[in-house]
């Protein structure tokens, strides 16, 4: 007889409540420790004055964050210890990482000011992912509730990467990086919606065009990596703030929350 992976649960609300597996699945998560290991490495880099490689680390680590769950779905080995494992990892690689990376490099000479932003930024990383744990059941799954930890670590490395790049230091970047700190951290505990493109099938065909549009992205970025990325996640960052001012526009409700009639009790949400 097949036996049933997942348990499935009967709520009082009469709602279907789907159990996560407890068992512990090495593919997904080799993709969440090499991600770990991308954050590591950056703040090691980062402590040995390599702010070059520690930004690369760091996008990197964004990479493989975004196959692991994709991983995990496509193999069916979805479970509640790959969920808190992937936001452990995000916390080192998206939260400590880019704060400790933005503080060596440019924020130490701020004094006070430029480890308060470190911390804003860190604790905001934090908040972002407890809430995102926490709302995973009832928020639309296109969109993010406020800009996600990866963006928010690009927008603060790649800004990093870019001036590393052009040998550009001392205190002439020092107030811009305090500024887009606390601007990628605040912004992560809004709630802004940005867009998630999880309804991005990979499992489709798609037109002949799409593939030659990736391989012409993938020509751009090699341009130059550091502008091109970004330039990229710069766009991203303000993104939200403008489906946000569309939707007010057009009297569109500008909450994610879901209102599905698939999801759970979603009274008091709204607020």
């Amino acid at each position: 007889m097949h036996k049933e992976t997942e348990k499935q649960a009967l709520e009082p609300s009469g709602v279907v409540v789907r159990k996560r597996r407890k068992g512990i699945y090495i593919l997904p998560n080799l993709f969440t420790l090499a991600a770990l290991f991308g954050g590591f490495y950056a703040i090691v880099m980062a402590m040995n004055g390599r702010f070059d490689y520690a930004a690369v680390g760091v996008f990197c680590a964004m990479v493989l964050d975004s196959l692991d769950g994709r991983v995990a779905r496509m193999t069916n080995t979805q479970s509640a210890f790959g969920e808190q494992m992937d936001s452990l990892s995000d916390m080192v690689s998206f939260g400590a990482a880019p704060a400790l990376i933005a503080y060596e490099w440019a924020l130490k000479g701020l004094g006070r000011w430029g480890w308060i932003a470190a911390f804003v930024y860190c604790a905001c990383a934090a908040l972002r992912l407890a809430r995102f744990n926490v709302n995973t059941a009832v928020v639309d799954k296109r969109y993010f509730q406020g800009l996600p930890s990866p963006a928010a670590a690009a927008l603060v490395t790649g800004f990093i990467w870019i001036m590393t790049d052009a040998d550009i230091r001392g205190p002439a970047v020092a107030w811009p990086m305090f500024a887009l700190a606390l601007y990628s951290g605040l912004t992560m505990v809004t709630n802004v919606p940005f867009y998630s493109f999880k309804d991005v099938q990979m499992k489709k065909s798609v037109p002949f065009a799409a593939i030659v549009l990736i391989a012409l992205g993938i020509a751009v970025i090699n341009i130059h990596p550091p502008a091109v990325m970004f330039g990229l996640f710069v766009i991203y960052g303000f993104s939200g703030y403008a489906i946000y001012g569309w939707r007010k526009l057009k009297g569109v409700q500008t909450s994610v929350i879901s209102t599905s009639t698939d999801e759970p009790d979603e009274r008091g949400l709204h607020k």
